[in-house]
């Protein structure tokens, strides 16, 4: 049985809209198992990326509480809960976001030695391999404007995974690319995760959900409904779509 990592427990995320409070995130009840790849979907306004930033500890939630391995840490201030996602956490977006005046190897490393995980050496020592492995090591010394936008996300996807993250968080994180692009970071994550890197990812897109074990659908700020697929490697692909598909119809997605 898989060990729990993350747990969202009575989750509730509240705006003020005028003079009426607008529920984005409503008593949400989720669990993030260890090892998994974690996808989280749903329609436009559902709740996706605010559940990703509530669970990571980048945004605060109005209700409910947040553990990680079965601590709580969605008490922590705010200068703690930084330091916590620097060592514990990685994250990847829909935009590389990279330093536009630092080079690639610069900008994965400084990840590194920022936290103070690790120091200068290490740090740029193990951005190199990382570069290395997500396939943009011939790029290292060249800025973000000056390498494509898959490259770019390539190198977003290094730097989230510098510290050896228990959790990497990704939101749309092939929104911006094209096809190409797109597999390619794909296949990247799905190679982390096969050496055991746990995932949380939102996402839109079919094509990407089929990459995960395990599909949360969210309607209305709550967890509607949830599919568990078979590990990628090990089910037919179009079967597998088939699945996904079928149970997203009748969500009404």
């Amino acid at each position: 049985m898989k060990n729990v990592l993350l747990q969202g427990k009575d989750l509730c995320k509240t705006f003020t809209q005028g003079d009426s409070p607008l529920t984005v995130l409503d008593h949400v009840q989720v669990d993030i198992f260890e090892g998994d790849f974690t996808v989280i979907m749903g329609a436009s306004g559902a709740g996706k990326s605010t559940l990703l930033y509530a669970l990571s500890g980048m945004d605060s939630i109005t209700g409910g509480e947040v553990l990680y391995k079965g601590k709580t840490i969605s008490s922590l201030s705010e200068k703690d809960m930084a330091k916590f996602r620097a060592t514990e956490f990685g994250f990847v977006f829909q935009q590389a976001n990279l330093v536009s005046n630092l080079t690639l190897l610069e900008n994965v490393a400084v990840a590194g030695y920022v936290g103070k995980t690790m120091p200068p050496a290490e740090a740029g020592k193990r951005a190199e391999e990382l570069l290395d492995q997500m396939k943009v090591g011939s790029a290292r010394n060249r800025l973000p404007a000056q390498v494509s936008g898959g490259e770019a996300q390539r190198a977003a996807l290094a730097r989230g995974v510098i510290n050896n993250p228990g959790l990497l968080f990704a939101d749309e994180p092939t929104g911006a690319l094209n096809r190409s692009g797109s597999d390619e970071v794909l296949d990247l994550l799905t190679d982390l995760n096969n050496k055991g890197q746990s995932i949380l990812m939102v996402t839109h897109d079919i094509r990407s959900a089929l990459r995960g074990n395990r599909i949360l659908y969210l309607e209305d700020g709550k967890v509607l409904d949830e599919l568990k697929l078979l590990p990628l490697q090990l089910a037919d692909i179009q079967e597998r779509e088939a699945w996904l598909t079928g149970w997203l119809s009748g969500l009404h997605w």
